[in-house]
Order: structure tokens, then sequence, then C-alpha cells
């Protein structure tokens, strides 16, 4: 199994060398990972102590930093290497201040993983939630390192539970203890006959909950407000906007004001979004010459503020959910107290059922249902708040998963 799996990983390579002359994704990957250990031995020497972090793309990024930045704090002696596997996780985090260096993940074969581990030197080392590279994580255990995985989630149709994943179910035996988002995930890794494994929840309740302790002001959406009703939508993709769009050009009176965060703010998938807007239109790249009070909808065409406009909104729609790119994290509008709607396909992410499930969040699977939950939500102030009253009790039910894995890791 582990030879067809490396001569897997050796076509891998080769056909993402040649594709990555057409794609610029892969392109940077392709030029990331030739600095990977250039970078590691530049920054880390045989004397330190270090902690390794590991993560797939960004999300896994936000949800494992509350962790990260509590063991900075705790052990400051300490360097830390962070690694990313898709670029669109290190090319927005490569400057992090989180890290002494942030660096490509080598692709997993056994020449590689002795190298990256040779070179990180690694004292501790944590992945996020299922990062299971067969080479990494057998040369680990080989080594005998501290290893753990956090916010994990296992579903039955994992491969680690069927017939065919011997390679990737060993695999997971290379970590010391393994925390799971919840009790199913651990029933599944017992059927497995791994025992190390602890119930702490998702990390990413803590993760929002310290939103709550920062500064969230944006004074130019204040400005765009003007103390209107407002609905924000969050990292929305076409699919998405087949929903909404239509109620925003057939409702851009002054009575509301709407902001979108689309997760592709290239400049022509921005024209078009606009191409499609009948209301009066302002950009956060425009926000310095254009008059906010006039314009019914904000485009927010930059990344690093949707998490703080979230803090405005009487009603979010977060993406991702009407087409097949994944739900978007709910948890950051849940924060703040108020309904969320999202599409029709949700069943993946446990969050989404259980809000759904306890009335705070609401499903459209086509536009004239999501026109009809907005247009209800609108009219309904105690609704409103009977909804935002139970996505913020969840999000405070459910912190406390950083605790448990802190009070596991004892250096």
């Amino acid at each position: 199994m582990r030879l067809f799996y490396n001569i897997g990983i050796y076509i891998t390579s080769v056909l993402i060398k040649i594709l990555a002359v057409y794609n610029q994704k892969l392109k940077l990957g392709v030029n990331g990972r030739k600095e990977t250990f250039k970078l590691l031995q530049s920054s880390i020497s045989k004397n330190d102590k270090v902690f390794w972090f590991h993560c797939a793309s960004l999300g896994e990024y936000e949800q494992g930093l509350p962790v990260f930045e509590a063991l900075r704090k705790r052990h400051p002696n300490y360097k830390i290497v962070l690694s990313f596997f898709s670029p669109s996780g290190y090319e927005v985090r490569k400057n992090t201040d989180i890290a002494d260096v942030v660096v490509y993940l080598p692709l997993d074969t056994a020449q590689n993983t002795k190298r990256f581990l040779d070179l990180a030197n690694p004292t501790y080392i944590i992945f996020v939630k299922y990062e299971i590279w067969p080479n990494f994580l057998g040369e680990i255990r080989r080594r005998n390192l501290n290893a753990i995985l956090i916010s994990a989630l296992f579903r039955e149709n994992h491969s680690f539970f069927k017939w065919y994943g011997s390679l990737r179910r060993k695999a997971l035996f290379a970590f010391k203890h393994i925390f799971t988002q919840d009790e199913k995930s651990k029933i599944l890794l017992e059927s497995i006959q791994y025992k190390n494994v602890s119930v702490s929840g998702d990390t990413r309740f803590d993760r929002v909950s310290n939103q709550l302790r920062i500064d969230n002001s944006l004074p130019f959406i204040e400005k765009f407000i003007d103390n209107k009703l407002c609905i924000v939508f969050g990292s929305t993709w076409p699919e998405d906007d087949k929903l909404y769009l239509d109620f925003i050009n057939n409702n851009s009176s002054k009575v509301v004001k709407y902001i979108i965060a689309p997760h592709n703010i290239k400049p022509n998938y921005i024209t078009s979004l606009k191409s499609q807007l009948k209301a009066s239109i302002v950009c956060y790249s425009e926000t310095e010459t254009e008059n906010l009070n006039n314009s019914n909808v904000f485009i927010l065409d930059t990344i690093g503020y949707l998490s703080k406009v979230y803090s405005y909104a009487d009603i979010a729609y977060v993406g991702g959910g009407a087409g097949n790119t994944g739900l978007h994290n709910i948890l950051e509008p849940a924060v703040f107290g108020i309904p969320i709607i999202i599409g029709k396909n949700f069943d993946k992410f446990p969050e989404a059922k259980t809000l759904m499930a306890s009335n705070g969040l609401v499903s459209a699977s086509s536009q004239q249902e999501f026109n009809k939950i907005v247009t209800s939500l609108l009219n309904d102030v105690s609704k409103r708040k009977e909804m935002g009253t139970i996505n913020s009790n969840y999000i405070k039910e459910n912190k406390g998963a950083v605790n448990q894995i802190l009070d596991y890791i004892r250096i």
C-alpha cells in the first residue's frame, strides 16, 4: 500500500509542475515549496526549542489560532514554525507574527519528511483538523516526537474507517493524543482501536469569542450604514449571488443597507457583481472618494475586515452553502447575536445543523425562499432578537476547547 502511495505522490508532483504553467494557484505552491528548506535552514538552529504548527489552509489556521496564540504567550522562548499545504492559507498568513517562520509543507515523500524534520527539529507538533500525511506522520512516529491533532472531525465515509484506508489509519497512531470536535468522531476513532482521544469541542468557539474582547469599530462602515438596518453577505460565491441579488435589486430603498464581502475579490469578479446590481454601490477601494451615506450597497473588495463587519449586521447571510464549495464560518456572525441565513448544502457542518435545529439559523434553497425569509426577519424585531440570542448562547456554551488542549500540553 505504501509503495502505491509513494508512486502516486511522485506522479502528483510531476503533474502539479506541469499544470502550474497554466494555473496561478498551483504555481504559487510549486515556487513556494522550493523555498521551504532554505527558510527553515536560515531560521531554525539545532539548539532552538520549536513548536511546529501545521494547517491545510486558512480555515484550519483560524481554527488553531487561539491555541497557537496561547502557546506563544506561555512559551516565549520557543520558536514557531507554521506550515501550510495550500496557497490560500500561506499567501494570506505568510507574514503572521504568530510564527518565526512560515513555510509550505513539502510534498509527502520519504526524503522530504526526513529533511523537513531534521531542519525544523520540532519539540512539539500540532496538526489541525484532519491533515493526515502518511510519510510525515510515519517519520514522526519513528522519531517518537510529541504530536497531537486538534479540532479533529471524522465521518464514517472517511478512508480511515474503510478497508482500503489502512495506510492513513495507521498514520493516525503517530499522534500521542487526538482532540475531537464531537463524540461521534471519538467513537469512530475508538472503533479502529485508537484510544488516546478526548472530546474537546471546536477551538473556533474560543477564536470567535475573542472577537468580543477587541475593538470592532470601523468608522467607514458606521458612516455607510448611517443608523439603518444592515444585512451582511459574508464570503459569498456566484451561487450565493443568485439567491440574494434579486432581493437587493427589488429592495434598494434607503431603509436597509447591504454589505457584500465576496470570497473572490479579483477585479473582474467585482466588476461582474456590480453589473448585476441595480442599487447605488460603493466599494471599499473607493471609500476615499465616494459619498458613503448615499450608497445602498457596500462591496468589501478587500480582506481582513469581515469578522468586524459582522458586528454591524442585523442579519447575516454566510456564503458557500448555495453551491458545493463548502459553507464558510457561521460562528463569526453567531458570536454577535444575530440571525443567520445560509444556502441549502450544509450537511457536513455540525454547527450549522445544530443551529438549524435550535432555530438560530435558516436555510434558503431558492431565490423565492430567500426573499420570504429576509422579508420576515426585517419585519419582525422580536424574531431577530430571539434567533440572535440562540446563536450567542450557542457560542458561550461551547467555549473551552483551548483550555482543555493547553492542560494536556506539558513541556
